[in-house]
Protein backbone atom coordinates (compact mmCIF):
# COMPACT_ATOMS: atom_id res chain seq x y z
CA UNK A 1 0.00 0.00 0.00
CA UNK A 2 1.44 3.33 -0.94
CA UNK A 3 0.13 6.69 -0.12
CA UNK A 4 -0.40 9.21 -2.19
CA UNK A 5 -0.93 13.07 -1.02
CA UNK A 6 -2.83 14.93 -3.62
CA UNK A 7 -3.08 18.94 -3.83
CA UNK A 8 -5.46 21.03 -5.59
CA UNK A 9 -5.33 24.57 -7.53
CA UNK A 10 -7.02 27.38 -8.61
CA UNK A 11 -10.34 27.47 -8.02
CA UNK A 12 -10.79 25.74 -4.99
CA UNK A 13 -10.38 29.03 -3.14
CA UNK A 14 -13.50 29.69 -0.59
CA UNK A 15 -14.15 32.92 2.09
CA UNK A 16 -13.25 31.15 5.02
CA UNK A 17 -10.68 28.80 4.50
CA UNK A 18 -8.24 27.52 6.29
CA UNK A 19 -9.52 29.93 9.48
CA UNK A 20 -10.49 26.37 11.41
CA UNK A 21 -6.52 25.76 11.15
CA UNK A 22 -5.62 29.22 12.21
CA UNK A 23 -8.01 29.51 15.31
CA UNK A 24 -7.45 25.60 16.41
CA UNK A 25 -3.68 24.76 16.21
CA UNK A 26 -0.80 27.12 16.83
CA UNK A 27 1.40 25.90 14.46
CA UNK A 28 -0.76 26.31 11.60
CA UNK A 29 -1.24 30.22 13.03
CA UNK A 30 2.63 30.93 12.84
CA UNK A 31 2.38 29.48 9.07
CA UNK A 32 -0.36 32.02 7.91
CA UNK A 33 1.53 34.58 10.20
CA UNK A 34 5.28 33.36 8.12
CA UNK A 35 3.20 34.04 4.85
CA UNK A 36 1.28 37.53 6.08
CA UNK A 37 5.07 38.48 6.59
CA UNK A 38 6.61 36.97 3.46
CA UNK A 39 4.23 38.53 1.23
CA UNK A 40 3.86 41.57 2.68
CA UNK A 41 -0.14 41.92 3.26
CA UNK A 42 -2.10 39.57 5.51
CA UNK A 43 -4.00 37.45 3.00
CA UNK A 44 -5.09 35.15 5.76
CA UNK A 45 -7.70 38.43 6.54
CA UNK A 46 -8.39 38.27 2.59
CA UNK A 47 -9.17 34.25 3.09
CA UNK A 48 -10.88 34.37 6.40
CA UNK A 49 -13.52 37.34 5.63
CA UNK A 50 -12.53 38.57 1.91
CA UNK A 51 -15.26 38.20 -0.42
CA UNK A 52 -15.62 35.68 -3.26
CA UNK A 53 -14.85 38.66 -5.57
CA UNK A 54 -11.73 39.21 -3.88
CA UNK A 55 -10.53 35.78 -3.45
CA UNK A 56 -11.09 35.12 -7.27
CA UNK A 57 -8.08 37.59 -8.52
CA UNK A 58 -5.11 35.56 -9.41
CA UNK A 59 -2.30 37.33 -7.35
CA UNK A 60 -4.42 36.41 -4.30
CA UNK A 61 -6.42 33.29 -4.83
CA UNK A 62 -2.82 31.12 -5.70
CA UNK A 63 -1.07 32.32 -2.83
CA UNK A 64 -4.05 31.59 -0.57
CA UNK A 65 -4.74 27.92 -1.97
CA UNK A 66 -1.07 26.93 -1.56
CA UNK A 67 -1.01 28.46 1.73
CA UNK A 68 -3.91 26.41 2.84
CA UNK A 69 -3.06 23.51 1.23
CA UNK A 70 0.41 23.18 3.15
CA UNK A 71 -1.17 24.13 6.55
CA UNK A 72 -3.62 21.55 5.66
CA UNK A 73 -0.85 18.59 5.22
CA UNK A 74 1.75 20.04 8.10
CA UNK A 75 -1.33 19.41 10.29
CA UNK A 76 -1.47 15.92 9.38
CA UNK A 77 0.23 13.69 12.15
CA UNK A 78 3.12 11.39 11.00
CA UNK A 79 2.68 11.87 7.13
CA UNK A 80 4.09 9.82 5.34
CA UNK A 81 4.21 10.19 1.69
CA UNK A 82 5.30 7.42 -0.62
CA UNK A 83 4.26 10.16 -3.73
CA UNK A 84 2.86 13.18 -4.13
CA UNK A 85 0.94 15.27 -7.01
CA UNK A 86 -0.35 18.22 -7.70
CA UNK A 87 -2.99 20.02 -9.95
CA UNK A 88 -1.61 22.90 -11.50
CA UNK A 89 -0.85 25.79 -8.63
CA UNK A 90 -0.70 22.05 -6.36
CA UNK A 91 2.69 21.07 -7.40
CA UNK A 92 3.84 23.93 -5.60
CA UNK A 93 2.26 22.57 -2.53
CA UNK A 94 3.78 19.09 -3.50
CA UNK A 95 6.87 19.65 -3.51
CA UNK A 96 6.76 21.37 0.26
CA UNK A 97 5.25 18.16 0.90
CA UNK A 98 7.73 15.78 -0.61
CA UNK A 99 10.42 18.25 0.68
CA UNK A 100 11.54 19.63 -2.32
CA UNK A 101 11.05 23.45 -1.54
CA UNK A 102 11.19 25.23 2.08
CA UNK A 103 7.76 26.66 2.70
CA UNK A 104 9.58 30.07 2.06
CA UNK A 105 10.93 29.49 -0.61
CA UNK A 106 8.00 27.74 -2.16
CA UNK A 107 5.66 30.79 -1.49
CA UNK A 108 7.90 33.41 -3.33
CA UNK A 109 7.62 31.38 -6.25
CA UNK A 110 3.96 31.03 -6.12
CA UNK A 111 3.39 34.97 -5.77
CA UNK A 112 6.12 35.51 -8.65
CA UNK A 113 3.92 32.95 -10.63
CA UNK A 114 0.77 34.32 -9.53
CA UNK A 115 2.00 37.62 -10.58
CA UNK A 116 3.57 36.61 -13.90
CA UNK A 117 0.31 34.99 -14.67
CA UNK A 118 -2.20 38.27 -13.69
CA UNK A 119 -0.01 40.35 -16.32
CA UNK A 120 -0.09 37.91 -18.73
CA UNK A 121 -3.69 37.71 -18.71
CA UNK A 122 -4.69 41.56 -19.31
CA UNK A 123 -2.14 41.32 -21.97
CA UNK A 124 -3.94 39.10 -23.94
CA UNK A 125 -7.84 38.80 -23.26
CA UNK A 126 -8.74 35.01 -22.73
CA UNK A 127 -10.59 32.19 -21.22
CA UNK A 128 -11.38 28.42 -20.36
CA UNK A 129 -14.08 26.14 -21.08
CA UNK A 130 -15.43 22.66 -19.99
CA UNK A 131 -15.86 20.34 -22.41
CA UNK A 132 -18.12 17.14 -20.90
CA UNK A 133 -18.97 13.33 -22.30
CA UNK A 134 -16.32 14.15 -25.81
CA UNK A 135 -13.30 11.61 -25.99
CA UNK A 136 -10.21 13.55 -25.14
CA UNK A 137 -8.64 13.03 -29.16
CA UNK A 138 -12.16 14.66 -30.84
CA UNK A 139 -11.51 17.46 -28.28
CA UNK A 140 -7.79 17.96 -29.53
CA UNK A 141 -8.62 17.62 -33.07
CA UNK A 142 -11.67 20.37 -32.47
CA UNK A 143 -8.67 22.53 -31.05
CA UNK A 144 -6.16 21.79 -33.47
CA UNK A 145 -8.71 22.72 -36.34
CA UNK A 146 -9.57 25.99 -35.03
CA UNK A 147 -6.12 27.01 -34.53
CA UNK A 148 -5.30 25.92 -37.54
CA UNK A 149 -8.48 27.69 -39.85
CA UNK A 150 -8.75 31.06 -37.44
CA UNK A 151 -5.29 31.49 -36.05
CA UNK A 152 -6.94 31.80 -32.79
CA UNK A 153 -5.64 30.03 -30.16
CA UNK A 154 -6.86 26.95 -28.34
CA UNK A 155 -5.20 24.05 -26.79
CA UNK A 156 -6.48 21.16 -24.27
CA UNK A 157 -5.61 22.45 -21.09
CA UNK A 158 -6.79 20.41 -18.47
CA UNK A 159 -7.36 16.59 -18.67
CA UNK A 160 -9.24 16.77 -15.37
CA UNK A 161 -10.77 12.50 -15.79
CA UNK A 162 -12.57 10.64 -18.61
CA UNK A 163 -15.04 12.66 -20.15
CA UNK A 164 -14.10 16.58 -18.54
CA UNK A 165 -10.85 18.06 -20.50
CA UNK A 166 -10.14 21.68 -19.94
CA UNK A 167 -9.76 23.87 -23.55
CA UNK A 168 -7.78 27.06 -22.92
CA UNK A 169 -7.44 29.90 -25.64
CA UNK A 170 -8.54 33.28 -26.97
CA UNK A 171 -11.88 34.58 -26.32
CA UNK A 172 -13.05 34.16 -29.81
CA UNK A 173 -10.98 30.73 -30.70
CA UNK A 174 -12.71 29.35 -27.58
CA UNK A 175 -16.55 30.56 -28.79
CA UNK A 176 -16.28 28.79 -31.86
CA UNK A 177 -14.39 25.43 -30.21
CA UNK A 178 -17.07 25.55 -27.73
CA UNK A 179 -19.69 25.72 -30.93
CA UNK A 180 -17.73 22.84 -32.67
CA UNK A 181 -17.64 20.66 -29.26
CA UNK A 182 -21.05 20.63 -28.53
CA UNK A 183 -21.86 19.87 -32.56
CA UNK A 184 -19.43 17.28 -32.34
CA UNK A 185 -21.74 15.26 -29.35
CA UNK A 186 -20.30 16.76 -26.28
CA UNK A 187 -22.73 17.37 -23.29
CA UNK A 188 -21.63 20.38 -22.87
CA UNK A 189 -18.89 23.33 -23.49
CA UNK A 190 -19.33 25.73 -20.54
CA UNK A 191 -16.97 28.76 -21.12
CA UNK A 192 -15.49 29.15 -16.97
CA UNK A 193 -15.24 32.18 -14.72
CA UNK A 194 -11.30 32.84 -15.07
CA UNK A 195 -9.46 35.73 -15.68
CA UNK A 196 -7.48 34.16 -18.83
CA UNK A 197 -5.82 31.06 -20.64
CA UNK A 198 -3.80 28.97 -17.84
CA UNK A 199 -1.97 26.41 -19.61
CA UNK A 200 -1.91 27.71 -23.14
CA UNK A 201 0.88 29.26 -25.19
CA UNK A 202 -0.81 32.77 -24.21
CA UNK A 203 1.10 32.32 -20.69
CA UNK A 204 4.36 32.81 -22.61
CA UNK A 205 4.60 36.05 -22.00
CA UNK A 206 5.03 34.91 -17.54
CA UNK A 207 7.66 32.11 -18.51
CA UNK A 208 10.98 33.90 -18.40
CA UNK A 209 9.57 35.61 -14.93
CA UNK A 210 9.08 32.56 -13.37
CA UNK A 211 12.16 30.63 -14.94
CA UNK A 212 14.51 33.26 -13.52
CA UNK A 213 13.13 32.88 -9.82
CA UNK A 214 12.81 28.73 -9.88
CA UNK A 215 16.51 29.02 -11.38
CA UNK A 216 17.53 30.93 -8.59
CA UNK A 217 15.64 28.93 -5.33
CA UNK A 218 17.27 25.84 -3.98
CA UNK A 219 15.30 22.22 -4.97
CA UNK A 220 16.23 19.64 -2.62
CA UNK A 221 16.01 15.85 -3.58
CA UNK A 222 12.96 15.00 -2.78
CA UNK A 223 11.98 12.01 -0.11
CA UNK A 224 9.61 10.99 -2.33
CA UNK A 225 8.64 11.10 -6.26
CA UNK A 226 6.37 13.99 -7.35
CA UNK A 227 3.79 12.75 -10.31
CA UNK A 228 4.42 16.38 -12.42
CA UNK A 229 1.35 17.40 -14.74
CA UNK A 230 3.22 17.96 -17.94
CA UNK A 231 5.23 14.73 -17.97
CA UNK A 232 2.25 12.39 -15.80
CA UNK A 233 5.73 10.51 -14.63
CA UNK A 234 7.46 10.07 -11.59
CA UNK A 235 10.35 12.62 -11.42
CA UNK A 236 13.01 12.93 -8.22
CA UNK A 237 15.60 15.03 -10.37
CA UNK A 238 15.32 18.69 -8.86
CA UNK A 239 16.92 19.64 -12.31
CA UNK A 240 14.01 17.99 -14.01
CA UNK A 241 11.56 19.10 -11.53
CA UNK A 242 12.64 22.75 -12.20
CA UNK A 243 12.01 22.67 -16.11
CA UNK A 244 8.72 20.57 -15.76
CA UNK A 245 7.62 23.77 -13.61
CA UNK A 246 8.48 26.01 -16.06
CA UNK A 247 6.68 23.94 -18.95
CA UNK A 248 3.49 23.75 -16.91
CA UNK A 249 2.93 27.13 -16.83
CA UNK A 250 2.37 26.90 -21.13
CA UNK A 251 1.61 23.03 -21.51
CA UNK A 252 -1.29 20.66 -20.41
CA UNK A 253 -1.91 19.57 -16.58
CA UNK A 254 -2.90 15.72 -17.77
CA UNK A 255 -4.07 15.02 -14.32
CA UNK A 256 -6.04 11.82 -15.21
CA UNK A 257 -2.43 10.32 -16.72
CA UNK A 258 -0.63 11.43 -13.44
CA UNK A 259 -3.24 10.03 -11.33
CA UNK A 260 -3.35 6.65 -13.64
CA UNK A 261 0.49 6.30 -13.10
CA UNK A 262 0.51 6.79 -9.51
CA UNK A 263 -1.76 3.62 -9.26
CA UNK A 264 -0.26 1.65 -11.72
CA UNK A 265 3.23 2.60 -9.24
CA UNK A 266 1.00 1.27 -6.40
CA UNK A 267 -1.42 3.92 -4.74
CA UNK A 268 -4.19 2.31 -3.29
CA UNK A 269 -5.18 5.87 -0.92
CA UNK A 270 -5.20 9.50 -1.74
CA UNK A 271 -5.51 12.05 0.57
CA UNK A 272 -6.06 15.35 -0.62
CA UNK A 273 -5.16 18.28 1.15
CA UNK A 274 -6.23 21.73 0.99
CA UNK A 275 -9.66 23.57 0.31
CA UNK A 276 -12.52 21.63 -1.26
CA UNK A 277 -12.93 17.90 -2.70
CA UNK A 278 -12.86 18.32 -6.33
CA UNK A 279 -9.14 16.53 -6.92
CA UNK A 280 -11.05 13.37 -5.02
CA UNK A 281 -13.79 13.60 -7.07
CA UNK A 282 -11.67 12.91 -9.81
CA UNK A 283 -9.83 10.43 -8.55
CA UNK A 284 -12.92 8.08 -8.15
CA UNK A 285 -13.90 9.14 -11.37
CA UNK A 286 -10.58 7.98 -13.06
CA UNK A 287 -10.71 4.66 -10.79
CA UNK A 288 -13.37 3.83 -8.50
CA UNK A 289 -11.43 1.02 -6.68
CA UNK A 290 -9.06 4.02 -4.73
CA UNK A 291 -9.78 5.02 -1.23
CA UNK A 292 -10.02 9.05 -1.50
CA UNK A 293 -10.13 11.02 1.49
CA UNK A 294 -9.62 14.81 2.46
CA UNK A 295 -7.76 17.38 4.83
CA UNK A 296 -8.69 20.72 5.10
Amino acid sequence: MKQAYIFPGQGAQFSGMGKPLYESNDKSKALFEQANEILGFRISDTMFTGTDEALKQTNVTQPAVFIHSVAAYLNIENAMPGMVAGHSLGEFSALVANKTLLFEDALNLVAIRAGAMQRACELNPSTMAAVLNLDDEKVEEICRAVTNETGEIVVAANYNCPGQLVISGSLKGIDIACGQMLAAGAKRALILPVGGAFHSPLMEPAKDELEAAIMNTLFSTPICPVYQNVVAKAVTDPEEIKANLVAQLTGPVKWTQCVQAMIAHGATHFTECGPGKVLQGLVGKINKEMVTGGVN
